[in-house]
């Protein structure tokens, strides 16, 4: 079993590798203007967890992981060759609305800020 830290550069590694493949390589439509907010891996290098967002928000997320889903035997073949592991782990594709939640935080202060001032 990997150590935790291993584990995390496997993670950094799988997240810059992918991200660049989706800038690089893809041409589904479906898969422009994403971006990876999080890899993570379980500890038996079973399954790759991997966190996505997209720069117009959920209203397209079931689209975006569709698209991904489609696309998954690709990525994995692609990663397989660039990450060197004995066994590549399975890519498990996941909409996190993280970046969504933060923008609707940063709204919320700002209103607060501007009745402040008043």
């Amino acid at each position: 079993m990997p150590s935790g830290i291993r584990l995390q550069r496997i993670a950094d590694r799988v997240r810059q590798e992918l991200s660049e493949l989706l800038i690089r390589e893809v041409n589904d439509p479906r898969l422009h203007h994403i971006f990876i907010t999080d890899v993570k891996i379980d500890k038996e290098l079973a399954f790759a967890d991997i966190y996505v967002s997209a720069i117009e928000g959920a209203q397209r997320s079931a689209e975006i992981l569709a698209g991904l889903e489609s696309a998954s035997g690709f990525f994995r073949r692609i990663l397989a060759s660039k990450v060197e592991l004995r066994a590549f782990p399975r890519l498990r594709f996941h909409w996190d609305p993280t970046p969504e939640n933060a923008d609707h935080i940063e709204k919320v202060l700002a209103g607060l800020r501007l009745k402040e001032k008043k």
